[in-house]
């Protein structure tokens, strides 16, 4: 079955750095797109950035600058790397991988466990 596992989570303080990580196994489909989002307290979650498997880069308004996101799509594995994070950026962060299956004709979707980021001030 398909499997996502993350990992790099942490407590930092303010101006800090982490690096997330993801590995994805079970999937015989190329890989279309690999992201990360994310859910703060009382907050809905949102997508924190996101990379197709052309290379194109999406980033959330708030941490453009400061997060990279990559991948390697020979292990089916993406990173996070975050820098200069603020309190605003604490919650649980999920990694997710789309792909279009071609045997039931759509795209298919996962998320990984979640890995919690706390950021004090």
């Amino acid at each position: 079955q398909v499997q996502l596992v993350e990992s790099g989570g942490g407590l930092v303080q303010a101006g800090g750095a982490l690096r997330l990580s993801c590995a994805a196994s079970g999937i015989t489909f190329s890989i279309e797109d690999m992201a990360w989002y994310r859910q703060g307290p009382g907050k809905q979650r949102e997508q924190v950035a996101s990379i197709r498997s052309g290379g194109r880069k999406n980033y959330l308004g708030s941490v453009a600058g400061r997060f990279t996101i990559s991948r390697d799509g020979a292990s089916n594995t993406w990173t996070l790397q975050m820098n200069s994070l603020k309190p605003d950026d604490t919650a649980i962060y999920y990694c997710n991988v789309a792909y279009w299956d071609s045997t039931e004709a759509r795209f298919q979707n996962y998320w990984g466990q979640g890995t919690q980021v706390t950021v004090s001030s």
